[in-house]
């Protein structure tokens, strides 16, 4: 940090009451750990840094060990990492007033980026696209459905029996919205506080489905913004006596919970859209169709970067607006890439492939680093899908429909190590390789019902 923002910064502190702070760092799952400081431990970190125990890419999202992991383990001892403050997150939790909150990088000794940190993973991306000239501003959006349970309900009914917010398929519904208010109110106000500005808040079809969509901003700021949100929501819906999940899919019977992002690139003053060129086709520029051959091409290798979890998959299949395929298509929800064709300053590119559960950081650099491999290869799209894009064909590659078929492919692919890094990809290869394992290694309800008493 540059000292001579600290007076400036210690002025807001005074300005607004902080007397403690709250640090957090993001790990491979997109979970934020953190813990809180004291004014004192913040201002002799502020600057240098501090320690923060390497375990937390050393441990899976239930805090169990991986058995695989290079970057730490007990052969190392798990020391601490270096974690640099980021003074430009700064924020007052609003139900926190006397708490001011940061994010962290994980870097290096030498100062470089930790190889499993998501959040230095995007800056790397994000400073070779500025080394070309390129502004990225990204957009979020996410569905997630909410109960009325509190964890510990949630635990003793075993995840089965849970209640939700109100019953009944209502998309789109004024009637739900209203009689939620309250929960509505607090969610946006809060956000808003939390510089975490809502673009549009309304259910989606689904017993207590809610989508958020987050309104766009520079690349960085979206992923912190997105990550950030989805705690917060936990925390204000647990304030009320609710409970949300951003699962991809946690019911069989009901539609997955989608986490879309909208992107687009500009020039560095952020006058011109690169992506709109009036008069070419559906006035998307060649600039566009290059960015989303790349991804295209790429999708199927780079799926389990988008599609993390294991439940990730079961939202893949036909009929629930999940794509099956690496397809595009203008204004066409059934494909991966939904091209949105407006004036100058929305045509926008709509990566559909993604879910609630994505990592931010992760999919968003991965989204951007694709795009890039296509501009910077030349490459050209297929013709766009017409109606349903969900059957393979010539044109319509099939996605992976699990996470061992999508890490292999991953593991396997040399421009993925080439455009994210061979440290990045070596290690998430490596903890979905554990998820994998962790998963196959269950004997599962469906199991029981199915063979118990009959086989």
């Amino acid at each position: 940090m540059d000292s001579s923002t600290l007076p400036d910064l210690a002025e807001r502190f005074r300005e607004k009451g902080i007397k403690k702070v709250k640090l957090g760092g993001v790990d491979i799952d997109g979970v934020i750990r953190g813990k809180y400081v004291n004014l004192e431990k913040f201002w002799s970190a502020v600057d240098g840094g501090m320690g923060f125990c390497d375990v937390i890419f050393g441990w899976d999202i239930a805090d169990v060990l991986y058995d695989n992991a290079r970057v730490t383990g007990w052969s190392t001892g798990y020391p601490d990492t270096h974690a640099r403050i980021d003074t430009d997150t700064f924020r007052v939790i609003p139900y926190e007033p006397d708490t001011a909150a940061f994010l962290v990088d994980f870097v290096t000794e030498d100062g470089l980026p930790h190889p499993a940190c998501p959040r230095g993973l995007l800056k790397r991306v994000l400073a070779e696209a500025a080394s070309r000239g390129w502004r990225v501003t990204f957009a979020t959006e996410f569905e997630f459905y909410i109960f009325r349970e509190t964890p510990d309900t949630l635990h003793n009914k075993g995840f089965r029996g849970m209640t939700p917010l109100s019953p009944g398929m209502f998309g789109y519904s004024w009637l739900r919205e209203g009689q939620n208010g309250q929960l509505c109110q607090r969610l946006w106000d809060t956000m808003e506080a939390y510089d975490i500005p809502i673009e549009g808040l309304h259910t989606e079809t689904g017993p207590g489905v809610y989508e958020v969509a987050l309104k766009y901003d520079e690349a960085l700021r979206m992923a912190d913004k997105a990550t950030l949100f989805k705690t917060a929501c936990k925390e204000v819906c647990g304030q009320l006596g609710l409970l949300p999940t951003f699962m991809a899919k946690w019911s069989h019977d009901l539609p997955g919970s989608s986490g879309h992002l909208h992107q687009s690139l500009w020039t560095r003053d952020g006058k011109v859209n690169l992506f709109h060129e009036d008069g070419a086709p559906g006035n998307l520029s060649r600039f566009a169709r290059q960015y989303l051959a790349g991804q295209l091409a790429l999708m199927p290798e780079l799926t389990a970067l988008y599609s993390p979890t294991v439940n990730a998959y079961k939202r893949y299949v036909p009929g629930v607006w999940a794509p099956l395929t690496a397809t595009w298509g203008l204004e066409n929800r059934t494909c991966a890439i939904r091209a949105i064709t407006g004036g100058a300053k929305s045509t926008r590119l709509e990566y559909r492939q993604t879910a609630a559960d994505i990592n931010p950081y992760i999919a968003i650099a991965t989204c951007l680093a694709a795009g890039m491999h296509g501009v910077a290869s030349g490459l050209e799209p297929p013709p766009p899908a017409q109606g349903d894009a969900s059957v393979a064909s010539e044109h319509h590659r099939a996605l992976p429909r699990t996470l061992k078929e999508a890490t292999a492919l991953l593991a396997g692919s040399a421009t993925a190590h080439a455009i994210l890094g061979e440290p990045f990809v070596d290690h998430y290869v490596r903890t979905r390789e554990w998820e994998v394992r962790q998963f196959e290694r269950v004997v599962t309800e469906w199991e029981l019902r199915r063979y118990f008493e009959s086989i």
